[in-house]
Order: C-alpha cells, then structure tokens, then sequence
C-alpha cells in the first residue's frame, strides 16, 4: 500500500511540476494549478491516481498546515481591534457566496439538498484560496490584505 501512495504523489508532484509551469506563464494563481492538478489527476479525470483515500487524508494535513502558517502570521490583538469587520464583513460573505452558489446550483438542475451543500462548499472554500494567494503575495500586512483576512476568517 505505502508504495502506491508513493507512486500516487510522484504522479501529483510531477502533474503539478508542469501545471503550475503553464499557470506561471499564463500568470494565473498556483492555486488554480494545483486545482487543475488535481482535476486531472483525479478519478474523474485522467484516474492516474489509485490511493485515493490517502491522498484526500494528506490533503486535509497539507490545508490544516497552511492554516496554522496563516494563524503564525495573525495578531489576536488586531483580530479583536477588527471585530466589526470580522463579524459583519464576514457574514455578508458567508451568506451572499452562499445564496450565489445556492442560486447557480439550483438553475443548473442540481436537487435541493445538494444546491445547499455546493452553496456552503464554496462559501466556504474561497477562504483557504483567498488567504494562500494572500500568502504568496505577502500581503497580510497589508490594509486589503489585512481587512480580507479578517472578513475571511
């Protein structure tokens, strides 16, 4: 089993190696490289990978560290000092990404329980592509990057 995994994330690191190469000369976001990678290696593309399992669990550990760099990065006492933003900004985004979402998924025939499912997912999921563009940007200190983080978060 630990050799198929082996061979799983040799087969994403290369994928990845010539995605984010065709992303930085079209000078689009890594993170839409490593989206695409894993569409096309995924099951529902190419099917090159066959730990799939595994790889999902490495996945999680990978977002749950970038989350921590990003929780280094962040200064409580400023988080409290933009508690409005943080509250209000924060629900209108929640709640305006998900009635979007909601709204797309439901014109496109999807079943109601699963229109709010893809609402939350995305609602959800543009805080981890915001703040890891932010982070290869450096600009958490920044006064957008700083009010992006705190509507985010």
């Amino acid at each position: 089993m630990e050799v198929v995994l082996f061979k799983d994330v040799l087969v994403i690191f290369s994928l990845a190696i010539g995605v984010l190469l065709i992303c930085q000369r079209l000078k689009l976001p890594t993170v839409v490289g490593f989206l695409l990678t894993g569409i096309l290696a995924g099951p529902y593309g190419f099917g090159l990978i066959s730990a799939i399992h595994e790889v999902e669990v490495l996945a999680e550990i990978g977002v749950v560290l970038l989350l921590f760099t990003i929780g280094v990065e962040f200064s409580l006492k400023e988080f409290v000092r933009m508690k409005k933003s943080v509250v209000l900004g924060g629900s209108l985004q929640v709640i305006l990404t998900f009635l979007l979402s909601f709204a797309i998924a439901v014109q496109l025939g999807r079943p109601f329980n699963e229109a709010v499912f893809i609402g939350f997912f995305i609602s959800l999921s543009s805080t981890a592509i915001v703040l890891k563009i932010l982070q290869e940007k450096a600009q958490f200190d920044s006064p957008h990057g700083r009010m992006a983080l705190a509507v985010l978060i």
